[in-house]
Protein backbone atom coordinates (compact mmCIF):
# COMPACT_ATOMS: atom_id res chain seq x y z
CA UNK A 1 0.00 0.00 0.00
CA UNK A 2 2.74 2.38 0.92
CA UNK A 3 4.66 1.48 -2.26
CA UNK A 4 1.59 2.25 -4.44
CA UNK A 5 1.17 5.60 -2.76
CA UNK A 6 4.86 6.40 -3.33
CA UNK A 7 4.62 5.54 -7.01
CA UNK A 8 1.58 7.73 -7.40
CA UNK A 9 3.47 10.63 -5.90
CA UNK A 10 6.38 10.12 -8.27
CA UNK A 11 4.05 9.99 -11.26
CA UNK A 12 2.32 13.11 -10.08
CA UNK A 13 5.61 14.92 -9.72
CA UNK A 14 6.70 13.79 -13.19
CA UNK A 15 3.46 15.03 -14.70
CA UNK A 16 3.80 18.31 -12.85
CA UNK A 17 7.42 18.68 -13.96
CA UNK A 18 6.42 17.79 -17.52
CA UNK A 19 3.69 20.39 -17.45
CA UNK A 20 6.21 22.93 -16.21
CA UNK A 21 8.92 21.99 -18.78
CA UNK A 22 6.57 21.70 -21.76
CA UNK A 23 6.13 25.48 -22.26
CA UNK A 24 9.88 25.90 -21.93
CA UNK A 25 10.46 23.21 -24.55
CA UNK A 26 7.85 24.73 -26.82
CA UNK A 27 9.53 28.14 -26.34
CA UNK A 28 12.92 26.69 -27.20
CA UNK A 29 11.52 25.01 -30.31
CA UNK A 30 9.83 28.23 -31.38
CA UNK A 31 13.06 30.10 -30.74
CA UNK A 32 15.00 27.53 -32.72
CA UNK A 33 12.51 27.93 -35.56
CA UNK A 34 13.03 31.68 -35.68
CA UNK A 35 16.80 31.39 -35.30
CA UNK A 36 17.39 28.47 -37.69
CA UNK A 37 14.63 29.08 -40.23
CA UNK A 38 12.91 32.44 -40.31
CA UNK A 39 15.85 34.69 -39.28
CA UNK A 40 18.63 32.30 -40.21
CA UNK A 41 20.42 34.62 -42.64
CA UNK A 42 20.30 37.60 -40.30
CA UNK A 43 21.78 35.71 -37.35
CA UNK A 44 24.30 33.99 -39.61
CA UNK A 45 25.60 37.34 -40.77
CA UNK A 46 25.89 38.56 -37.19
CA UNK A 47 27.77 35.41 -36.21
CA UNK A 48 30.10 35.65 -39.16
CA UNK A 49 30.85 39.24 -38.26
CA UNK A 50 32.29 37.95 -34.99
CA UNK A 51 34.49 35.21 -36.36
CA UNK A 52 35.26 36.36 -39.92
CA UNK A 53 37.21 39.34 -41.16
CA UNK A 54 38.12 40.91 -44.50
CA UNK A 55 41.63 41.93 -45.39
CA UNK A 56 42.10 44.46 -48.20
CA UNK A 57 45.30 44.25 -50.25
CA UNK A 58 46.56 46.67 -52.89
CA UNK A 59 48.87 46.03 -55.83
CA UNK A 60 51.69 48.27 -56.95
CA UNK A 61 51.06 51.43 -58.93
CA UNK A 62 52.23 51.02 -62.52
CA UNK A 63 55.74 52.16 -63.37
CA UNK A 64 56.90 54.46 -66.17
CA UNK A 65 59.82 53.67 -68.48
CA UNK A 66 61.56 55.25 -71.44
CA UNK A 67 61.25 53.62 -74.86
CA UNK A 68 64.10 51.21 -74.13
CA UNK A 69 62.89 50.15 -70.69
CA UNK A 70 64.96 52.51 -68.54
CA UNK A 71 63.06 53.18 -65.32
CA UNK A 72 61.74 56.73 -64.87
CA UNK A 73 59.08 56.29 -62.18
CA UNK A 74 59.12 53.40 -59.74
CA UNK A 75 57.88 52.02 -56.43
CA UNK A 76 60.13 51.06 -53.56
CA UNK A 77 59.05 48.83 -50.66
CA UNK A 78 58.34 50.65 -47.43
CA UNK A 79 56.41 50.18 -44.21
CA UNK A 80 53.50 52.13 -42.77
CA UNK A 81 53.76 52.18 -38.98
CA UNK A 82 50.73 52.86 -36.77
CA UNK A 83 50.09 52.64 -33.05
CA UNK A 84 47.23 51.87 -30.66
CA UNK A 85 48.13 54.16 -27.72
CA UNK A 86 45.39 52.60 -25.59
CA UNK A 87 47.48 49.39 -25.57
CA UNK A 88 50.26 51.09 -23.63
CA UNK A 89 50.11 49.94 -20.02
CA UNK A 90 51.04 53.22 -18.36
CA UNK A 91 52.58 56.66 -18.82
CA UNK A 92 56.07 55.23 -18.43
CA UNK A 93 55.57 53.10 -21.55
CA UNK A 94 54.13 56.11 -23.36
CA UNK A 95 57.24 58.15 -22.60
CA UNK A 96 59.54 55.30 -23.51
CA UNK A 97 57.84 54.79 -26.89
CA UNK A 98 57.85 58.54 -27.63
CA UNK A 99 61.60 58.55 -27.01
CA UNK A 100 62.21 55.54 -29.31
CA UNK A 101 60.16 57.12 -32.10
CA UNK A 102 61.83 60.53 -31.85
CA UNK A 103 65.22 58.84 -32.18
CA UNK A 104 64.24 57.23 -35.49
CA UNK A 105 61.90 59.67 -37.19
CA UNK A 106 62.13 63.37 -37.92
CA UNK A 107 59.80 64.63 -35.21
CA UNK A 108 60.29 65.71 -31.63
CA UNK A 109 59.78 63.70 -28.48
CA UNK A 110 57.10 66.17 -27.39
CA UNK A 111 55.10 65.69 -30.56
CA UNK A 112 55.15 61.92 -30.30
CA UNK A 113 54.28 62.04 -26.60
CA UNK A 114 51.27 64.22 -27.39
CA UNK A 115 50.09 61.94 -30.21
CA UNK A 116 50.43 58.83 -28.03
CA UNK A 117 47.70 60.01 -25.67
CA UNK A 118 45.84 56.82 -24.63
CA UNK A 119 42.49 58.60 -24.86
CA UNK A 120 40.87 60.79 -27.44
CA UNK A 121 37.83 63.04 -27.46
CA UNK A 122 34.83 61.77 -29.43
CA UNK A 123 31.79 63.80 -30.33
CA UNK A 124 28.63 61.76 -29.83
CA UNK A 125 25.52 61.90 -31.98
CA UNK A 126 23.76 64.12 -29.49
CA UNK A 127 26.62 66.60 -29.67
CA UNK A 128 28.09 65.73 -26.31
CA UNK A 129 31.78 64.91 -25.88
CA UNK A 130 33.21 61.81 -24.29
CA UNK A 131 36.62 60.25 -23.73
CA UNK A 132 37.25 56.96 -25.51
CA UNK A 133 40.36 54.76 -25.89
CA UNK A 134 42.73 55.96 -28.63
CA UNK A 135 43.13 52.91 -30.87
CA UNK A 136 44.79 54.54 -33.89
CA UNK A 137 47.71 56.90 -34.37
CA UNK A 138 49.81 57.28 -37.51
CA UNK A 139 53.49 57.04 -36.62
CA UNK A 140 55.30 57.02 -39.96
CA UNK A 141 54.14 56.60 -43.52
CA UNK A 142 56.69 55.30 -46.04
CA UNK A 143 59.25 54.26 -43.43
CA UNK A 144 62.23 52.40 -44.86
CA UNK A 145 62.49 48.66 -44.30
CA UNK A 146 65.63 49.18 -42.22
CA UNK A 147 64.00 51.81 -40.00
CA UNK A 148 60.94 49.64 -39.46
CA UNK A 149 63.08 46.60 -38.59
CA UNK A 150 65.14 48.66 -36.15
CA UNK A 151 62.03 50.03 -34.45
CA UNK A 152 60.46 46.58 -34.26
CA UNK A 153 63.53 45.19 -32.48
CA UNK A 154 63.76 48.14 -30.08
CA UNK A 155 60.04 47.92 -29.25
CA UNK A 156 60.37 44.18 -28.59
CA UNK A 157 63.26 44.72 -26.17
CA UNK A 158 61.26 47.36 -24.31
CA UNK A 159 58.05 45.26 -24.29
CA UNK A 160 56.16 47.78 -26.40
CA UNK A 161 55.38 45.56 -29.39
CA UNK A 162 51.70 45.24 -28.57
CA UNK A 163 51.06 48.89 -29.33
CA UNK A 164 52.75 49.07 -32.74
CA UNK A 165 51.52 47.75 -36.08
CA UNK A 166 53.44 47.40 -39.34
CA UNK A 167 51.94 47.22 -42.83
CA UNK A 168 54.01 46.53 -45.93
CA UNK A 169 53.52 49.19 -48.59
CA UNK A 170 55.14 50.86 -51.60
CA UNK A 171 56.37 54.42 -51.99
CA UNK A 172 56.39 56.30 -55.29
CA UNK A 173 59.90 57.35 -56.26
CA UNK A 174 61.52 59.17 -59.18
CA UNK A 175 64.99 57.64 -59.66
CA UNK A 176 66.12 60.28 -62.20
CA UNK A 177 65.35 63.22 -59.94
CA UNK A 178 64.30 66.33 -61.85
CA UNK A 179 64.71 64.67 -65.27
CA UNK A 180 61.40 64.97 -67.15
CA UNK A 181 59.64 65.92 -63.91
CA UNK A 182 57.31 68.48 -65.50
CA UNK A 183 56.09 65.79 -67.89
CA UNK A 184 55.95 62.85 -65.47
CA UNK A 185 54.26 64.79 -62.65
CA UNK A 186 54.09 63.34 -59.16
CA UNK A 187 51.72 61.86 -56.56
CA UNK A 188 50.78 62.78 -53.01
CA UNK A 189 49.56 60.33 -50.37
CA UNK A 190 46.01 61.23 -49.29
CA UNK A 191 44.15 58.88 -46.92
CA UNK A 192 46.74 56.14 -47.51
CA UNK A 193 46.27 56.38 -51.30
CA UNK A 194 48.54 57.75 -54.03
CA UNK A 195 46.71 60.71 -55.55
CA UNK A 196 48.24 62.04 -58.79
CA UNK A 197 48.80 65.78 -58.95
CA UNK A 198 50.33 66.62 -62.31
CA UNK A 199 51.58 65.38 -65.66
CA UNK A 200 51.33 61.82 -66.94
CA UNK A 201 50.84 60.55 -63.39
CA UNK A 202 47.50 62.37 -63.42
CA UNK A 203 46.46 61.95 -67.04
CA UNK A 204 47.18 58.20 -67.12
CA UNK A 205 46.00 57.53 -63.57
CA UNK A 206 43.31 55.07 -64.68
CA UNK A 207 45.88 52.86 -66.38
CA UNK A 208 48.55 53.21 -63.69
CA UNK A 209 46.35 52.71 -60.62
CA UNK A 210 46.43 49.25 -59.02
CA UNK A 211 43.20 47.43 -58.15
CA UNK A 212 42.37 46.25 -54.64
CA UNK A 213 42.21 42.63 -53.60
CA UNK A 214 40.05 41.18 -50.82
CA UNK A 215 40.49 38.08 -48.66
CA UNK A 216 37.60 37.07 -46.39
CA UNK A 217 38.46 34.39 -43.82
CA UNK A 218 37.51 32.93 -40.44
CA UNK A 219 39.61 33.74 -37.41
CA UNK A 220 39.96 32.84 -33.79
CA UNK A 221 38.94 35.19 -31.00
CA UNK A 222 42.58 36.29 -30.91
CA UNK A 223 42.47 37.21 -34.58
CA UNK A 224 44.54 34.26 -35.86
CA UNK A 225 43.43 33.15 -39.38
CA UNK A 226 42.09 29.61 -39.63
CA UNK A 227 43.58 27.57 -42.48
CA UNK A 228 40.22 26.02 -43.34
CA UNK A 229 38.22 29.22 -42.97
CA UNK A 230 38.87 31.02 -46.29
CA UNK A 231 35.55 32.14 -47.79
CA UNK A 232 36.47 34.55 -50.60
CA UNK A 233 39.66 35.59 -52.33
CA UNK A 234 40.07 38.28 -54.95
CA UNK A 235 43.65 38.94 -56.00
CA UNK A 236 44.92 42.52 -56.22
CA UNK A 237 46.29 43.63 -59.55
CA UNK A 238 49.28 45.84 -60.22
CA UNK A 239 48.73 48.95 -62.32
CA UNK A 240 49.81 48.95 -65.94
CA UNK A 241 53.32 50.00 -66.92
CA UNK A 242 53.76 52.90 -69.33
CA UNK A 243 56.57 53.05 -71.89
CA UNK A 244 57.22 56.51 -73.31
CA UNK A 245 58.72 57.45 -76.65
CA UNK A 246 61.35 59.33 -74.64
CA UNK A 247 64.96 58.15 -75.00
CA UNK A 248 66.72 58.58 -71.66
CA UNK A 249 70.19 59.27 -73.15
CA UNK A 250 68.77 61.97 -75.43
CA UNK A 251 66.72 63.36 -72.55
CA UNK A 252 69.87 63.52 -70.41
CA UNK A 253 71.70 65.45 -73.14
CA UNK A 254 68.83 67.91 -73.46
CA UNK A 255 68.59 68.42 -69.69
CA UNK A 256 72.31 69.17 -69.43
CA UNK A 257 72.22 71.72 -72.24
CA UNK A 258 69.10 73.35 -70.83
CA UNK A 259 70.92 73.82 -67.52
CA UNK A 260 73.76 75.57 -69.35
CA UNK A 261 71.41 77.86 -71.27
CA UNK A 262 69.27 78.61 -68.23
CA UNK A 263 72.30 79.54 -66.14
CA UNK A 264 73.78 81.74 -68.87
CA UNK A 265 70.73 83.73 -70.00
CA UNK A 266 68.51 83.43 -66.90
CA UNK A 267 65.21 83.49 -68.81
CA UNK A 268 61.87 83.48 -67.08
CA UNK A 269 61.08 80.20 -68.82
CA UNK A 270 62.98 77.93 -71.17
CA UNK A 271 61.31 75.32 -73.37
CA UNK A 272 62.85 72.67 -75.61
CA UNK A 273 61.77 69.47 -77.34
CA UNK A 274 63.28 66.96 -79.75
CA UNK A 275 61.13 64.82 -82.04
CA UNK A 276 61.52 62.17 -84.72
CA UNK A 277 59.89 63.84 -87.76
CA UNK A 278 58.92 60.55 -89.41
CA UNK A 279 56.96 59.11 -86.49
CA UNK A 280 56.15 62.20 -84.45
CA UNK A 281 57.74 60.49 -81.44
CA UNK A 282 58.93 62.91 -78.76
CA UNK A 283 62.51 61.83 -78.00
CA UNK A 284 63.17 64.43 -75.30
CA UNK A 285 61.25 67.30 -73.79
CA UNK A 286 62.05 69.73 -71.01
CA UNK A 287 61.63 73.14 -69.51
CA UNK A 288 63.12 75.41 -66.90
CA UNK A 289 62.45 76.13 -64.10
CA UNK A 290 61.88 72.59 -62.93
CA UNK A 291 61.75 70.64 -59.67
CA UNK A 292 62.74 67.32 -58.12
CA UNK A 293 59.61 65.33 -57.18
CA UNK A 294 61.60 63.43 -54.55
CA UNK A 295 62.41 66.71 -52.76
CA UNK A 296 59.20 68.65 -52.31
CA UNK A 297 61.04 71.74 -51.08
CA UNK A 298 62.08 72.31 -54.72
CA UNK A 299 58.45 72.49 -55.79
CA UNK A 300 56.86 75.75 -56.92
CA UNK A 301 53.62 76.12 -58.89
CA UNK A 302 55.43 77.74 -61.82
CA UNK A 303 58.09 75.03 -61.93
CA UNK A 304 55.58 72.19 -61.73
CA UNK A 305 53.24 73.17 -64.59
CA UNK A 306 53.62 71.44 -67.94
CA UNK A 307 54.23 74.83 -69.48
CA UNK A 308 55.50 73.53 -72.81
CA UNK A 309 51.92 72.36 -73.44
CA UNK A 310 50.02 75.04 -71.51
CA UNK A 311 51.77 78.29 -72.45
CA UNK A 312 51.04 80.22 -75.63
CA UNK A 313 53.27 82.86 -77.19
CA UNK A 314 53.57 84.96 -80.33
CA UNK A 315 56.27 83.03 -82.21
CA UNK A 316 57.77 85.69 -84.44
CA UNK A 317 59.78 84.65 -87.49
CA UNK A 318 59.84 80.88 -86.87
CA UNK A 319 56.34 80.86 -88.37
CA UNK A 320 57.43 82.46 -91.67
CA UNK A 321 58.29 79.23 -93.57
CA UNK A 322 54.67 78.09 -93.52
CA UNK A 323 53.18 81.02 -95.41
CA UNK A 324 56.10 81.22 -97.81
CA UNK A 325 56.16 77.44 -98.24
CA UNK A 326 52.54 77.37 -99.34
CA UNK A 327 53.09 80.40 -101.60
CA UNK A 328 55.75 78.30 -103.36
CA UNK A 329 53.44 75.26 -103.39
CA UNK A 330 50.52 77.22 -104.85
CA UNK A 331 52.83 78.83 -107.44
CA UNK A 332 52.36 82.42 -106.29
CA UNK A 333 56.12 82.84 -106.05
CA UNK A 334 59.35 81.03 -106.86
CA UNK A 335 62.62 81.09 -104.90
CA UNK A 336 63.88 83.73 -107.31
CA UNK A 337 60.86 86.07 -107.15
CA UNK A 338 62.15 89.51 -106.22
CA UNK A 339 60.56 91.42 -103.35
CA UNK A 340 61.14 95.10 -102.66
CA UNK A 341 61.85 95.37 -98.93
CA UNK A 342 61.79 99.19 -98.94
CA UNK A 343 65.16 99.56 -97.25
CA UNK A 344 63.88 98.36 -93.91
CA UNK A 345 60.72 100.43 -93.40
CA UNK A 346 57.41 99.80 -95.19
CA UNK A 347 54.25 101.82 -94.55
CA UNK A 348 51.04 99.82 -94.97
CA UNK A 349 47.66 101.29 -93.97
CA UNK A 350 49.56 104.15 -92.35
CA UNK A 351 51.41 101.73 -90.04
CA UNK A 352 55.13 101.04 -90.35
CA UNK A 353 56.57 97.54 -90.60
CA UNK A 354 60.31 97.26 -90.03
CA UNK A 355 63.12 94.83 -90.70
CA UNK A 356 66.10 94.40 -88.42
CA UNK A 357 68.35 95.57 -91.29
CA UNK A 358 67.68 97.95 -94.22
CA UNK A 359 67.27 95.45 -97.06
CA UNK A 360 66.56 96.76 -100.55
CA UNK A 361 65.42 94.01 -102.95
CA UNK A 362 65.53 90.35 -101.86
CA UNK A 363 64.56 87.16 -103.58
CA UNK A 364 62.08 84.94 -101.74
CA UNK A 365 65.08 82.79 -100.77
CA UNK A 366 66.70 85.92 -99.36
CA UNK A 367 63.53 86.78 -97.46
CA UNK A 368 63.85 83.49 -95.55
CA UNK A 369 67.62 83.70 -95.16
CA UNK A 370 67.54 87.27 -93.84
CA UNK A 371 64.20 86.82 -92.04
CA UNK A 372 62.63 89.89 -93.65
CA UNK A 373 59.30 90.91 -92.11
CA UNK A 374 58.51 93.17 -95.04
CA UNK A 375 59.28 90.52 -97.63
CA UNK A 376 57.12 87.93 -95.85
CA UNK A 377 54.21 90.37 -95.49
CA UNK A 378 54.33 91.21 -99.21
CA UNK A 379 54.27 87.50 -100.11
CA UNK A 380 51.22 87.15 -97.82
CA UNK A 381 49.49 89.97 -99.72
CA UNK A 382 49.99 88.00 -102.94
CA UNK A 383 48.19 85.05 -101.33
CA UNK A 384 45.28 86.95 -99.81
CA UNK A 385 43.65 86.54 -96.42
CA UNK A 386 41.86 83.22 -96.95
CA UNK A 387 44.97 81.47 -98.27
CA UNK A 388 47.17 82.83 -95.47
CA UNK A 389 44.64 81.54 -92.94
CA UNK A 390 44.55 78.20 -94.76
CA UNK A 391 48.35 77.97 -94.73
CA UNK A 392 48.60 78.60 -90.98
CA UNK A 393 45.80 76.27 -89.93
CA UNK A 394 46.95 73.57 -92.36
CA UNK A 395 50.09 73.16 -90.27
CA UNK A 396 48.09 72.70 -87.07
CA UNK A 397 48.21 76.16 -85.51
CA UNK A 398 45.07 76.74 -83.47
CA UNK A 399 44.67 72.98 -82.89
CA UNK A 400 45.85 70.94 -79.91
CA UNK A 401 48.43 68.19 -80.38
CA UNK A 402 46.36 65.96 -78.05
CA UNK A 403 49.37 64.68 -76.19
CA UNK A 404 48.21 63.15 -72.86
CA UNK A 405 48.74 66.13 -70.60
CA UNK A 406 46.06 67.26 -68.13
CA UNK A 407 46.07 70.75 -69.66
CA UNK A 408 47.01 71.75 -73.20
CA UNK A 409 46.36 75.08 -74.90
CA UNK A 410 44.98 75.18 -78.43
CA UNK A 411 46.76 78.33 -79.48
CA UNK A 412 44.97 81.10 -81.31
CA UNK A 413 44.54 81.88 -85.00
CA UNK A 414 41.61 84.21 -85.57
CA UNK A 415 39.16 83.34 -88.36
CA UNK A 416 39.36 85.66 -91.38
CA UNK A 417 36.11 87.41 -90.51
CA UNK A 418 37.79 88.75 -87.35
CA UNK A 419 40.90 90.08 -89.12
CA UNK A 420 41.58 93.77 -89.39
CA UNK A 421 43.43 95.37 -92.29
CA UNK A 422 46.85 94.75 -90.76
CA UNK A 423 46.31 91.09 -89.87
CA UNK A 424 47.45 89.78 -93.24
CA UNK A 425 50.82 91.52 -92.78
CA UNK A 426 51.27 90.61 -89.10
CA UNK A 427 50.05 87.02 -88.73
CA UNK A 428 52.53 85.53 -91.27
CA UNK A 429 55.47 87.08 -89.37
CA UNK A 430 54.33 85.65 -86.03
CA UNK A 431 52.47 88.58 -84.45
CA UNK A 432 48.77 88.45 -83.54
CA UNK A 433 48.77 84.64 -83.54
CA UNK A 434 49.56 82.47 -80.54
CA UNK A 435 51.07 79.01 -80.58
CA UNK A 436 52.40 76.47 -78.10
CA UNK A 437 55.93 75.05 -78.34
CA UNK A 438 54.41 71.64 -79.05
CA UNK A 439 52.39 72.97 -81.99
CA UNK A 440 55.50 74.53 -83.45
CA UNK A 441 57.55 71.35 -83.26
CA UNK A 442 54.69 69.39 -84.88
CA UNK A 443 54.57 71.88 -87.74
CA UNK A 444 58.34 71.64 -88.28
CA UNK A 445 58.05 67.85 -88.32
CA UNK A 446 55.93 68.32 -91.43
CA UNK A 447 58.65 70.40 -93.09
CA UNK A 448 61.31 67.83 -92.15
CA UNK A 449 59.20 64.84 -93.20
CA UNK A 450 58.79 65.62 -96.88
CA UNK A 451 55.76 67.83 -96.29
CA UNK A 452 53.88 65.10 -94.38
CA UNK A 453 52.77 66.08 -90.88
CA UNK A 454 52.67 63.30 -88.25
CA UNK A 455 50.74 63.49 -85.02
CA UNK A 456 53.01 63.78 -82.00
CA UNK A 457 53.37 60.75 -79.71
CA UNK A 458 54.80 60.47 -76.21
CA UNK A 459 53.24 57.13 -75.17
CA UNK A 460 54.77 54.22 -77.09
CA UNK A 461 53.12 51.22 -75.43
CA UNK A 462 51.26 50.05 -72.32
CA UNK A 463 52.06 46.78 -70.59
CA UNK A 464 49.77 44.76 -68.33
CA UNK A 465 52.17 43.06 -65.86
CA UNK A 466 49.56 40.48 -64.87
CA UNK A 467 49.06 39.03 -68.34
CA UNK A 468 52.16 40.27 -70.12
CA UNK A 469 49.94 41.87 -72.76
CA UNK A 470 51.52 44.85 -74.51
CA UNK A 471 49.35 47.41 -76.30
CA UNK A 472 51.24 49.57 -78.79
CA UNK A 473 49.81 53.04 -79.22
CA UNK A 474 48.81 53.58 -82.84
CA UNK A 475 50.74 55.72 -85.30
CA UNK A 476 48.44 58.07 -87.18
CA UNK A 477 49.13 58.28 -90.90
CA UNK A 478 51.00 61.54 -91.64
CA UNK A 479 48.99 64.11 -93.59
CA UNK A 480 50.49 65.37 -96.85
CA UNK A 481 50.48 69.18 -96.77
CA UNK A 482 52.37 70.00 -99.99
CA UNK A 483 50.82 69.43 -103.40
CA UNK A 484 54.15 69.74 -105.19
CA UNK A 485 57.27 67.92 -103.89
CA UNK A 486 59.42 70.38 -105.82
CA UNK A 487 58.04 73.29 -103.78
CA UNK A 488 58.87 71.48 -100.57
CA UNK A 489 62.45 70.82 -101.71
CA UNK A 490 62.85 74.47 -102.62
CA UNK A 491 61.70 75.54 -99.16
CA UNK A 492 64.21 73.20 -97.50
CA UNK A 493 67.03 74.63 -99.60
CA UNK A 494 65.98 78.11 -98.54
CA UNK A 495 65.89 77.14 -94.85
CA UNK A 496 69.37 75.61 -95.12
CA UNK A 497 70.68 79.04 -96.10
CA UNK A 498 69.53 80.35 -92.69
CA UNK A 499 72.35 78.42 -90.95
CA UNK A 500 74.96 79.17 -93.61
CA UNK A 501 77.15 82.27 -93.86
CA UNK A 502 74.90 85.30 -94.46
CA UNK A 503 71.96 83.72 -92.65
CA UNK A 504 70.51 84.64 -89.26
CA UNK A 505 71.44 81.37 -87.51
CA UNK A 506 75.05 80.58 -88.33
CA UNK A 507 75.49 79.65 -84.65
CA UNK A 508 73.08 76.75 -85.21
CA UNK A 509 75.34 75.23 -87.87
CA UNK A 510 76.92 71.85 -87.08
CA UNK A 511 80.17 71.21 -88.96
CA UNK A 512 79.79 68.37 -91.43
CA UNK A 513 75.98 68.43 -91.34
CA UNK A 514 73.44 70.35 -93.38
CA UNK A 515 71.06 72.10 -90.99
CA UNK A 516 67.71 73.67 -91.94
CA UNK A 517 65.96 75.98 -89.53
CA UNK A 518 64.64 79.38 -88.62
CA UNK A 519 65.21 81.97 -85.93
CA UNK A 520 62.46 84.00 -84.31
CA UNK A 521 62.72 86.99 -81.97
CA UNK A 522 59.35 88.45 -81.02
CA UNK A 523 58.32 91.14 -78.60
CA UNK A 524 56.34 89.77 -75.69
CA UNK A 525 52.64 90.61 -75.61
CA UNK A 526 51.07 90.90 -72.15
CA UNK A 527 47.25 90.81 -72.19
CA UNK A 528 45.78 94.07 -70.98
CA UNK A 529 49.10 95.90 -71.29
CA UNK A 530 50.22 95.42 -74.88
CA UNK A 531 53.77 94.69 -76.01
CA UNK A 532 56.21 94.94 -73.12
CA UNK A 533 59.32 97.03 -73.54
CA UNK A 534 62.53 95.03 -73.49
CA UNK A 535 60.84 91.63 -73.13
CA UNK A 536 61.12 89.02 -75.88
CA UNK A 537 60.56 85.43 -76.88
CA UNK A 538 63.67 84.09 -78.60
CA UNK A 539 63.34 80.85 -80.57
CA UNK A 540 65.13 78.58 -82.96
CA UNK A 541 63.59 75.54 -84.64
CA UNK A 542 65.55 73.31 -86.97
CA UNK A 543 66.13 69.82 -88.29
CA UNK A 544 69.24 67.87 -89.18
CA UNK A 545 70.48 66.42 -91.47
CA UNK A 546 68.37 68.74 -93.59
CA UNK A 547 67.73 66.34 -96.50
CA UNK A 548 67.36 63.18 -94.37
CA UNK A 549 66.29 64.46 -90.96
CA UNK A 550 66.93 62.36 -87.88
CA UNK A 551 65.54 64.94 -85.48
CA UNK A 552 63.62 68.18 -85.16
CA UNK A 553 64.42 70.46 -82.23
CA UNK A 554 62.81 73.58 -80.80
CA UNK A 555 64.37 75.97 -78.29
CA UNK A 556 62.43 78.94 -76.88
CA UNK A 557 63.54 81.39 -74.19
CA UNK A 558 60.98 83.63 -72.50
CA UNK A 559 62.56 86.93 -71.40
CA UNK A 560 66.27 86.08 -71.67
CA UNK A 561 68.61 88.49 -69.92
CA UNK A 562 71.81 89.93 -71.28
CA UNK A 563 70.82 89.38 -74.92
CA UNK A 564 67.61 88.55 -76.72
CA UNK A 565 68.28 87.84 -80.40
CA UNK A 566 67.48 84.20 -81.10
CA UNK A 567 70.68 83.85 -83.11
CA UNK A 568 72.59 84.57 -79.90
CA UNK A 569 70.59 82.87 -77.15
CA UNK A 570 68.63 80.03 -78.82
CA UNK A 571 70.62 78.88 -81.87
CA UNK A 572 73.72 77.83 -79.86
CA UNK A 573 71.59 75.59 -77.63
CA UNK A 574 70.27 73.83 -80.71
CA UNK A 575 73.79 73.41 -82.07
CA UNK A 576 75.27 72.02 -78.84
CA UNK A 577 72.36 69.66 -78.19
CA UNK A 578 71.81 68.41 -81.73
CA UNK A 579 75.53 67.74 -82.26
CA UNK A 580 75.61 65.46 -79.20
CA UNK A 581 72.37 63.71 -80.16
CA UNK A 582 73.63 63.04 -83.68
CA UNK A 583 76.71 61.38 -82.24
CA UNK A 584 74.59 59.33 -79.87
CA UNK A 585 72.37 58.18 -82.75
CA UNK A 586 75.45 57.52 -84.88
CA UNK A 587 74.09 59.64 -87.74
CA UNK A 588 76.86 60.06 -90.36
CA UNK A 589 77.66 63.62 -91.44
CA UNK A 590 76.72 64.94 -94.87
CA UNK A 591 80.25 66.17 -95.41
CA UNK A 592 82.72 64.07 -93.37
CA UNK A 593 85.63 66.18 -94.50
CA UNK A 594 84.11 69.20 -92.73
CA UNK A 595 83.10 67.37 -89.59
CA UNK A 596 84.91 68.16 -86.31
CA UNK A 597 84.26 67.05 -82.78
CA UNK A 598 82.13 69.16 -80.49
CA UNK A 599 82.23 68.37 -76.79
Amino acid sequence: MMAATCNDNIRARIKLLSCMLLPIAIGILVRLYFVQVKYHEEYLQKARARYTTTRVTTGKRGEIYDVNGHLLVSNIPCVTITCAPANLANDSQRRKLAYLLSRRFDRSYEEFYRRLNPERIRRNRDGSLSRVPNLYCMIERNASLAAAAELREAAKKNRLSGALFYEDDYMRTYPKGSMLSNILGYTNVVDDTDVPQLGLEKELNREITASEGRMRYERTRDGIPLNYGLHEYQQSRDGKNIYLTISEPIQAILEEELDVTYAKWRPRTLYAAIADPKTGNILAIGQRPTFNPNIRSTFTPEAARTRIAEDMFEPGSIIKPFTIGKALDWKFVTPDTRIDCDKGVWIYLNKPLRDSHPYDVLTVSGVIQKSSNIGTAKVALLLGESRVYQALTLFGFGRKTNLPFPIEAAGKVLPVKEWDGLSITRFPIGYGVQVTPLQMIRAYCALANGGRMPELRIIDRIEDPQTGTVTVMPHAEPVQLFDRPEAHRQLIEMMMQVTQPGGTAVRAAIPGYEVAGKTGTSRKYIPGHGYASGKYFSSFVGFVPARRPALVMLVTLDEPRGAYYASTVAAPTFQATAARVLRHLNIPPDHPEKSTKHD
